[in-house]
């Protein structure tokens, strides 16, 4: 398997290629698109890559997820692996329940083995096929690909599944937990969502990446169930026998100048509330990642820098630690799982409190997708900047959440989850009732 490869110059513009592969990926009913956008640090080695087609597919909902993929991936090593992890999988790691049904019907986990892996760095389109298929072939069929769209739209009706009132009570009951000791931080989220949504895909994801590009950005099919991703936040990622997590904590809007914007950066990076967010997520992520470490080796590599994206600037620190040989990867994935950054502390009671004041299933959002690659390495982003959307039931959903801390002021809290959902609304080309 994969030993058929061919690599090809561009002749195109990269974005034109990029476009005619995407659409040329729809034919196979599993298909992931991973982007980085030009944001490139010294733990990413993916630049573009678009994995199609299914050798084996491992789809599960249920007891012992995590147990079971490990057993699929080693019946498959040195072998591709992409796919999700949901936010729900909270419920089989900790004694934990969610009472909200599940409408987009995605599984808690899904991962596929590729038939086609193409990596396209620079202006050089690698493809690695199977033995069956001819790599020349593919890369034909991809320059001939017609880019335009075949489906029909309609205009977007979204819905609030938390009003503004539900919001602010929600938050002022969390802040009283936070008074009383319960917790010291809570990540509390809502949905957006319409009914009858007919998108196309492909060009939604497109314009999402185009009004919003980030280092995570991400197109996954799974027959007719979507993500399209604009993560700008690692999870967890693996080089070597090195982990790394990225959490983001703190948001600020851009500037409309390039004064005004210097200015919101260094009032993000010197924020108490934003700092006091950041630091207590490294301690969680830090606790966390100690279950699968070295003795002593983890370590807060870098802290509150502030990175800037199209929409926004963020607060993000570096948590590294080296992985104890008795670890497996899938184990060291499920010990931090789910990203602390979108949960709070004590991330236990954290979640529960979130089952219990939040008005909906959270599902792949505040989950992980990403990848699993032959030489044992593997990334994982957190959904976060995403659409959800099943074709076959015409729902589409998308969260947007921000953090409470005894200093949080709700007003503020209500507006950032707003202009988090800022560049989804422009996509779509809607805004909210």
């Amino acid at each position: 398997m994969h030993k058929n490869a061919a690599t090809a110059l561009l002749e195109v513009e990269r974005s034109v290629f990029e476009q005619r592969a995407l659409t040329w990926a729809q034919q196979f009913e599993q298909v992931c698109f991973l982007h980085s956008n030009g944001y490139a640090d010294e733990y990413g080695s993916i630049d573009t890559l678009l994995a199609v087609g299914a050798a084996a597919i491992f789809t599960h909902t249920g007891p012992h997820t995590f147990d079971k993929l490990n057993d699929f991936k080693a019946r498959h090593p040195q072998r591709w692996m992409f796919g999700f992890f949901s936010y729900d999988l909270k419920n089989e790691i900790e004694e934990l329940s969610t009472s909200f049904p599940n409408i987009l019907e995605f599984p808690d986990a899904h991962f596929f083995v590729p038939q086609i892996v193409i990596r396209i760095a620079k202006e050089t389109v690698n493809i690695h096929t199977s033995d069956t298929l001819d790599a020349h072939a593919v890369f034909a069929q991809i320059m001939r690909t017609d880019t335009t769209p075949s489906a029909t739209v309609s205009p977007l009706q979204i819905q609030k599944r938390m009003s503004k009132a539900d919001y602010m009570y929600a938050f002022e009951q969390l802040k009283n937990h936070i008074q009383r000791g319960d917790i010291y931080e809570v990540n509390l989220c809502q949905e957006f969502y319409a009914e009858d949504a007919v998108i196309e895909p492909v060009s939604t994801y497109l314009a999402l990446n185009k009004i919003s590009p980030t280092p995570f950005s991400t197109f996954f099919k799974h027959g007719d169930q979507y993500i399209l991703s604009a993560s700008p936040e690692r999870f967890l990622a693996k080089r070597g026998e090195t982990l790394i997590s990225q959490p983001i904590k703190g948001t600020a809007p851009r500037g409309r100048s390039q004064a005004e914007d210097e200015a919101i950066r260094e009032a993000l990076r010197t924020n108490p509330k934003e700092v006091a967010e950041n630091v207590m997520i490294v301690d969680l992520v830090r606790n966390d990642m100690t279950r699968s470490a070295k003795p002593g080796t983890v370590a807060a590599e870098r802290k509150l820098e502030v990175k800037s994206y199209r929409q926004v600037h963020q607060l993000v620190s570096t948590i590294t630690c080296t992985k104890s040989p008795e670890i497996g990867d899938i184990e060291a994935l499920k010990n931090i799982f789910p990203p602390g950054s979108m949960t709070g502390a004590p991330k236990i009671s954290a979640m529960a409190l979130c089952d219990q004041y939040e008005h909906s299933r959270r599902g792949i959002y505040a989950g992980a997708v990403g990848y699993f690659a032959p030489d044992g390495d593997f990334d994982f982003n957190v959904v976060i900047r995403t659409i959800l959307y099943n074709r076959a039931k015409a729902y589409l959903s998308f969260h947007t959440g921000g953090a409470i801390t005894i200093d949080a002021q709700v007003e503020k809290e209500y507006e950032e989850c707003l202009l988090k959902a800022s560049a989804i609304l422009k996509t779509l080309g809607t805004t909210l009732p």
